[in-house]
């Protein structure tokens, strides 16, 4: 159930029009087509000022409920609300402010991240239906301010990650089998390129077959990205996400962006630039190579380049 205002606005005074024009850009409504809004049945009454002053100068309003009576007609309602683009631009201008903190001063880096977290708080407002990307930003802010600390503040204490996921010291995951399921797609292949880029260059990767009973993985390997394995998705974080945190990687402006691409193709959220050609490459290598170590060389060498990148 959703509430919907429609209005024929006044010829004049102008100010009115262009007051209403704001104020329902400023309540976030979805715009079924000019002179019908929508907002969730639990805010209707913030359509009421604005349909007040409509009538008081001459115009038409009127606030009614609306209901869905075909299949897909909610999903299409709903579809208007969808913040994931306002939520990449917004993370696009914190992680922008991390990468510039080593050439800015304390007070002017600080000013800059209240100011996003601000903009945070206000598109939250208008977000009625939170979802994947809303866990995301939440995850940039907490980065945004533990590199803000790391810059401005050493020597404090760091607080833990979240979820539970406790770091780990690379040394004692040098050498190992790491095992994930065959014929691996974006976050399988970016974690085991994270492997052996970052945590265990000696890395050497074991592909498991998905059976009727789920997936079963030698004894002494290193599980990444399945069900019980040691390193797969934690709340809101895919496995490439949890690694970075694990393993202490998640710093790195580079990696950030490169784990912001891979959450975007493995659970939706924020989209990302790149994201539709890194997909198209992807599917290509898989259709080129049967052999997952072969496929996993030719992606590395996309990630290698993703990485290497400069980021503007």
């Amino acid at each position: 159930m959703m509430s919907i205002l429609i209005l024929t606005l006044p010829t004049q005074p102008n100010a009115v029009r262009v007051r209403v024009w704001r104020n329902l850009k400023a309540l976030g409504c979805g715009a079924l087509r000019d002179g019908a809004y929508l907002l969730p049945q639990a805010h209707a009454a913030l359509f009421e000022p604005i349909a007040a002053e409509v009538l008081e100068h001459g115009g038409w309003a009127m606030v009614l409920s609306l209901s869905p009576h075909k299949p897909g007609q909610e999903e299409a309602l709903m579809a208007l609300f969808d913040r994931a683009q306002a939520y990449a631009l917004w993370r696009d201008t914190a992680t922008a402010l991390q990468a510039d903190l080593p050439n800015l001063g304390e007070t002017e880096s600080r000013r800059r991240a209240r100011a996003i977290a601000e903009a945070l708080h206000a598109l939250r407002r208008i977000d009625y239906y939170p979802g994947a990307a809303s866990a995301q930003a939440t995850h940039t802010l907490d980065a945004l301010g533990q590199a803000l600390d790391a810059q401005f503040s050493k020597g404090e204490p760091q607080a833990q990650t979240d979820h539970g996921i406790a770091r780990l010291d690379v040394r004692q995951f040098q050498g190992k089998r790491w095992a994930t399921r065959a014929r691996p797609w974006v976050d399988r292949l970016a974690c085991a390129w994270l492997i052996r880029r970052f945590i265990d260059p000696q890395a050497r990767f074991v592909w498991l077959a998905v059976t009727a009973q789920g997936v079963s993985a030698p004894r002494g390997t290193v599980g990444f990205d399945y069900d019980g394995a040691r390193f797969s998705h934690v709340g809101a974080r895919v496995s490439f996400e949890v690694l970075l945190l694990a393993f202490g990687l998640d710093s790195d402006t580079r990696l950030q962006h490169m784990a912001s691409l891979v959450h975007f193709l493995d659970a939706g959220g924020m989209p990302v630039q790149e994201a539709a050609g890194l997909e198209s490459v992807l599917a290509g290598l898989r259709e080129l190579h049967s052999d997952d170590d072969a496929l996993l060389a030719a992606a590395g060498a996309v990630f290698d380049a993703l990485y290497a990148a400069p980021r503007s």
